[in-house]
This record gives C-alpha cells, structure tokens and sequence, in this order.
C-alpha cells in the first residue's frame, strides 16, 4: 500500500520541467500524477509515475537530482467534505502531514498523495476506516 514518488530537483530555468518529461516518454514511462513546489531559485517536482526506479535511473543519467521517497494513495469520494474528513481522522489519530496533493478521477472520486512523518502510522489510521477511505496500491490505474 505504500507507494514510490519520485522528486526532482529542478533550476528555475525555461525548459527544464519539458526535459524531464521528454526523458521518462522516451523511457516509456507514464507519469500518472505531479506536483511542483517552488522557489525563487529552484523547483521540486514530486511524481507518481509507472516505474519510478527506471525514472531515478533515467534522470540521474541526464545529470538530475533525483530521490525516491514513500507516500500513500487515498481515495475519497469527490464531494464537499470528504477531505475534512480525513485530515480530522488523520490529525485525530496523531499522524502529521508533512506534504499532499490531490486530484480528482472519473466515478466522483479523488486520488490523495500523502506524504506524513510516520507513514506506517498513518497507513494504519487509514486502514481503521475503511469503509470511507481507501488506500490504493502501485497497481492501480488512474
């Protein structure tokens, strides 16, 4: 249940996000989900791709910076509330959120990346409500 996202860290410099996304395409590599954080001087790009060890490989061959961290998939129903919901379930059970993003898909559900201090934590509390939330594997297909 605990999945692979992959960070780049990136120059705030025009091209740069395009180079990253023509090496994984020409590694036939899907890229499912991304985020960016930024700064004046530089970016991290956060992914949810196919094969994220092939995408560090790839990306550190073309001289990226490049680091693979765990995070976990929820799904919620796409409605208001849902995600209070969780983040009071989460906060309640003593889990802290280090980072997240969020998407939504077809059948009115969301798709959240969470990123907590204690994952194995959190996977729990997540597990404890099941029948509101549910955790998605590295096989699932957005």
């Amino acid at each position: 249940m605990i999945i692979k996202q992959i960070s780049v860290f990136l120059e705030n410099k025009s091209g740069r996000l395009s180079e990253v996304t023509e090496i994984l395409g020409n590694a036939g590599i899907n890229i499912s989900a991304f985020t960016i954080a930024d700064t004046s001087d530089f970016g991290i790009l956060r992914l949810i791709v196919s094969d994220p060890d092939k995408a560090c490989d790839v990306l550190k061959q073309n001289a990226f910076s490049v680091q693979i961290t765990n995070v976990l998939l929820a799904k919620t129903p796409n409605k208001p509330g849902s995600l209070t919901r969780l983040l009071k379930i989460i906060t309640e059970g003593g889990s802290f959120i280090e980072y997240m993003y969020a998407f939504s898909v077809e059948n009115n559900a969301a798709i959240i990346v969470i990123r907590p201090t204690d994952i194995n934590k959190c996977m729990q509390i997540i597990l404890e409500h099941k029948n509101d939330f549910m955790l998605i594997d590295k096989h699932y297909q957005f």
